[in-house]
This record gives structure tokens, C-alpha cells and sequence, in this order.
């Protein structure tokens, strides 16, 4: 049964203060890098918000498309231009974390390059490349059982598998894509319940109640949604209820 876990945000993606409310339920930050969301100013502002609550500091790539918010698919991006912009948007957040006195610890890749990497094995591969080559320490949140999982175990990365508080399952352990059924969850308490029971059972549940096998080592909520702060309060009052420590992975 699983005694430790972590609980990660995507955060830096939207102007103003909404992450200091959810910043102290968390232990890792994947701060948006500019292209899809962010900017210098709000990335040097989330980076200090994270290190004053000791708060893991992570990368969040995504594609180069603020009108979507990184979640249009891009079908065209050939492997090569991924590496390099995933390697711009890494080396960008180093930058302003390492003159913070810290460095960045982990990665995760952001909406529709996420989805679109995690079907399409050339693409996971690419990410996995630019991650090697900037940091083979940098840990990388995964969505257990798909190509970004497996690039990364060709690259020898270490993993750390995440499911999802806030969003539906797939019969094949994706995504649902927004707009269908059960997409999204917005009930924090019962995001929490269905949380809780996914870590302790290491699965995955479809909106059916179908139960898909998986390794869980990290619980993740959208910074972005209109209940991240109620979600992610809520997660940690489930699992320290169930005597389960909420800790940021350890980073060689």
C-alpha cells in the first residue's frame, strides 16, 4: 500500500496571485515556461512563491501557442523542432530558479504536446531527448502506461508516474478529451475520494468504473481550474486522514 506520494500543480499559467492560495497544499510546481503560459516576471514571481514554501520547482513545457493555451494539437512539429523547444523553455526556467538559488527538479510536459506525446512514440522520444541532454537527473512526471513512459525508460530517465484529481480516464488509460463525459471532475470532495482510492489501489478509474492498472507516485491538480485551490485542500485532507505523508520526490 503506498505510504508517501506527491501532489503536483501546474502553475505560473494564469496573471496574478491565484497560485499563493494554492501553493502551500502542494509539493512540486510545474511552472509554465513562457510559450504556452507565463512570462519572465511571473516566472521569477512563482519560483520565489515555491522556494518560500519549499516546494519542489519543475518545468512545464508545452507547445508555442498562447491563443490555445498549448492545448491545440500541433501534427506538423517534426521530432527535431520538439527538442529544441523543450530544450528553450528548460533552459529558461534554469535560469531564472538557479539565480533564485535553487535549480529545477523535475519535468512536466503540458497539454496537447502531453497528449500528443504520450499516443506518438517519435514525440515522447524527442521530449525524452531534450531532457537528457539538459539534466538525466531531472525527474519526469508521466502518465503511466504510455509512450512518455517508455521514452523514458529507453533514455533511462527517472520516472515518476501521476494520475489526475481533477480529470476523467479513457478505457485505454488517456485522457478523456475535454468536452466529453466525465472530463473533468469538479467536486472537490469527490475528486478527493476517487484520489485516494486510485493511490491506494495503484489504478486508474473511467467514468464507467472500469479499473485500469497503474503505477501512482504522484497526484496532480490543474492550477488552472476554478477549483484547484478547494481540490488540492481537499487531496491532503483525504490522504492525512489515511496516514499517507505527502512528500516531493527525492531529486539526485
Amino acid at each position: 500500500m503506498a505510504t508517501t506520494v506527491d501532489l503536483n500543480a501546474d502553475v505560473g499559467e494564469i496573471p496574478g496571485d491565484g497560485d499563493a492560495a494554492l501553493m502551500p497544499w502542494l509539493t512540486s510546481a510545474n511552472i509554465a515556461c513562457g510559450l504556452h503560459a507565463g512570462d519572465p516576471v511571473g516566472m521569477q514571481r512563482t519560483v520565489a512563491l515555491a522556494i518560500a514554501h519549499g516546494v519542489a520547482i519543475g518545468a512545464h513545457p508545452g507547445w508555442q501557442d498562447r491563443e490555445g493555451f498549448g492545448r491545440r494539437p500541433m501534427p506538423e512539429a517534426l521530432p527535431a523542432d520538439i527538442e529544441a523547444l523543450v530544450l528553450y523553455q528548460l533552459g529558461a526556467l534554469a535560469a531564472i530558479t538557479q539565480a533564485a538559488g535553487q535549480r529545477v527538479r523535475h519535468v512536466k510536459v503540458h497539454g496537447a504536446l502531453a497528449t500528443q506525446a504520450a499516443r506518438d512514440p517519435q514525440l515522447a522520444l524527442a521530449v525524452a531527448r531534450a531532457i537528457a541532454l539538459f539534466d538525466k537527473r531531472l525527474r519526469w512526471l508521466v502518465m503511466p502506461g504510455t509512450e512518455l513512459e517508455r521514452a523514458g525508460q529507453a533514455l533511462g530517465l527517472p520516472l515518476v508516474r501521476e494520475a489526475y484529481v481533477d480529470r476523467g480516464y479513457g478505457a485505454d488509460g488517456h485522457l478523456l478529451a475535454r468536452g466529453q463525459p466525465g472530463a473533468l471532475l469538479e467536486d472537490p470532495e469527490t475528486a478527493a475520494d476517487r484520489a485516494l482510492a486510485m493511490l491506494l489501489g495503484q489504478y486508474l478509474v473511467t467514468p464507467d468504473g472500469a479499473r485500469l492498472p497503474a503505477i501512482i507516485e504522484s497526484l496532480c491538480v490543474h492550477g488552472d481550474g476554478p477549483h484547484a485551490v478547494a481540490m488540492a485542500r481537499a487531496v491532503r485532507s483525504r490522504l492525512a486522514a489515511a496516514g499517507i505523508q505527502v512528500t516531493a520526490p527525492q531529486t539526485a
